[in-house]
């Protein structure tokens, strides 16, 4: 369903030229659930933004459903219809002064799929666990986890077939995450969804990937499945330094940071 062979992305910051992505490839098949794990600045949303058509500038080859993409932020309307994102930060993605069925119907007239407009609303609102009564709430009336399900309610609308998950629950607290990824878990299985998610958690990843590619520094520099990644049979000593981290503070890992060995949150 998606394929990228040597995705560059190159940044001017200035008179600096900062290469955010430097020669990625990977393969996600339809229905997969693929994982971008790294510290930040690795470059993972970077791939995303770039698959998504939100950085236009790169080289490369990056094809989905049999289609290539060609550089430059103009994609058809075919492509938003069949690529959504789900963003960082629900507040920030959701227009504080609309209502949750503007934010809804927006995409839907975009994309002339104006026949049963309240059902198809009504209907993505129940997908998400969200009853009628929010439809016509503001972000600011919702909790961090309800304006999440919104914009996941956005995304689906347009029925696509793969959703780009960037760090989907990282603003949310503790006690919501698992409450959204169980509900990615389920959407992705009632609507044969293709997921990549981008996130910097191995425990979120482990719950919702089958595979992954561990990034640093804009490189992928080990490709892992979920079953090596809990056995822990790694071979980068950089995807070492992630686990070691994911299990809680520990001395050594900090001695090992401070002594110049790559640590963890020491990327670019």
């Amino acid at each position: 369903m998606i394929a990228i062979e040597d995705l560059q992305v190159t940044f001017q910051a200035g008179a600096r030229t900062v290469r955010a992505v430097r020669g990625v490839s990977l393969s996600v098949a339809p229905g997969e659930v693929f994982g971008l794990v790294g510290e930040s600045g690795s470059g993972k949303s970077t791939v995303l933004r770039a698959l998504s058509g939100l950085n236009p500038d790169w080289t490369g080859r990056m094809v989905v459903a049999g289609e290539d993409l060609p550089p430059g932020r103009r994609r058809p309307k075919a492509f938003h219809k069949r690529v959504q994102m789900v963003f960082q930060d629900p507040f920030a993605s959701l227009h504080p002064r609309q209502t949750v069925d503007i934010a809804l119907s927006e995409p839907l007239r975009i994309h002339r799929m104006t026949d049963d407009m309240d059902g198809r609303i009504e209907r993505v609102l129940t997908d998400v666990g969200l009853d009628r009564s929010f439809r016509f709430r503001y972000p600011h009336q919702l909790s961090g986890g309800q304006r999440q399900r919104v914009a996941i309610a956005r995304a689906l609308i347009l029925e696509p077939a793969i959703l780009l998950l960037d760090e989907p629950t990282s603003a949310l607290d503790v006690s919501v995450q698992a409450e959204i990824l169980n509900l990615l878990r389920r959407l992705r299985a009632e609507h044969d969804l293709t997921m990549m998610l981008v996130s910097h958690n191995l425990a979120v990843v482990g719950h919702m990937c089958g595979r992954m590619a561990v990034m640093k520094e804009g490189r992928v520099v080990e490709p892992l499945s979920v079953a090596q990644l809990r056995a822990g049979t790694v071979a980068d000593p950089y995807t070492r330094q992630l686990l070691r981290a994911a299990e809680g503070y520990d001395r050594a890992v900090a001695a090992e940071t401070l002594d110049g060995s790559p640590g963890f949150g020491g990327g670019a």
